[in-house]
């Protein structure tokens, strides 16, 4: 019997084609199954309709970007309406001629729009040239309520920043979620291949600990061009165990029931938010201290 506090929570673990709307086709039949196996939230993987765009600076990959709301938008309010089920939706935005985004968008179990995260952290490294193509957001770090939960957004290198992480739970996030894209690039895995992993793990394991709430990361999988995503896609507990984590080497579904109580026994066991000394963090807004 599933308690009152609890959520269903769903992460889709997928691999992508060329074709954005066989993706979406794809993506759409899972999330079908992760609500027949009782999930009420689903998260998709960043840019989940396309290939990861940002191995190279090409112009003609901007004609991947979408308005929104759009096509992809309204396809899957269907589903969130049809399914009953809060679905997390990692897309290219085209915000305007020449302005795009990386950004998630929240829709309801009703349909509607919760509301839209644009991923403020923008890396630029080898095969992940994000800076040619997206924008920094401009909204903030948010959590949005739904019918099952308050929901958090922050997308991929947002992973690495706590006072990201912090920001969103302060916004009363119960889920936080980390839609991602990132892998091995040429060489890497036999050498340093677990050990990334586990940075990128423990990282969010920390997230979840240092705010007292559920982390999940959907992941894609499978090999774009010269990477190698990792999949892995997992969730945290607020203490930071490890519930469910997914394959390295294919699809999947991670479903698992989070039950929400644990947030308040958890903050009330370990107090942080208590004993964080706001007066003494102003230099956080200065790039570094002489």
């Amino acid at each position: 019997m599933i308690k009152k506090s609890e959520v269903r929570v769903g992460l889709i673990q997928m691999s992508c084609g060329t074709d954005p709307l066989k993706n979406l086709e794809r993506s759409i039949i899972k999330i079908r199954e992760a609500a027949a196996d009782g999930a009420q939230v689903v998260c998709l993987q960043e840019v989940f309709n396309t290939q990861y765009p940002c191995q190279a600076e090409e112009h003609a990959r901007f004609e991947l970007a979408e308005p929104i709301p759009g096509p992809t938008t309204q396809a899957l309010q269907k589903i969130a309406k049809e399914c009953s089920v809060v679905i997390v939706v990692p897309l290219f935005e085209k915000r305007a001629p020449g302005l795009y985004h990386n950004t998630a968008v929240v829709l309801d179990a009703d349909g509607s729009i919760a509301g839209m995260y644009r991923k403020m952290h923008i890396p630029d490294d080898p095969l992940y040239y994000e800076k040619f193509y997206f924008t920094p957001g401009d909204l903030g770090f948010l959590a949005f309520k739904t019918k099952y939960a308050k929901v958090g957004v922050c997308i991929c290198w947002d992973q690495w920043y706590p006072e990201a992480a912090r920001l969103t739970a302060m916004q009363g996030a119960e889920l936080l979620f980390y839609p991602t894209a990132i892998g091995w690039i040429p060489g890497e895995r036999e050498v340093y291949g677990a050990s990334q992993y586990s940075a990128w793990q423990t990282m969010m394991r920390s997230h979840a600990i240092a705010n007292g709430l559920f982390v999940g990361a959907p992941n894609r999988v499978g090999i774009e061009g010269e990477i190698q995503f990792w999949g892995g896609s997992f969730l945290a507990d607020p203490y930071g165990n490890i519930v469910s984590q997914a394959t390295h080497d294919g699809e999947a579904n991670v479903v698992v029931s989070c039950d929400l109580s644990l947030i308040n026994t958890a903050r009330t066991h370990w107090p942080f938010f208590r004993d964080r000394r706001i007066d003494a963090f102003g230099d956080l807004q200065k790039r570094w201290l002489e």
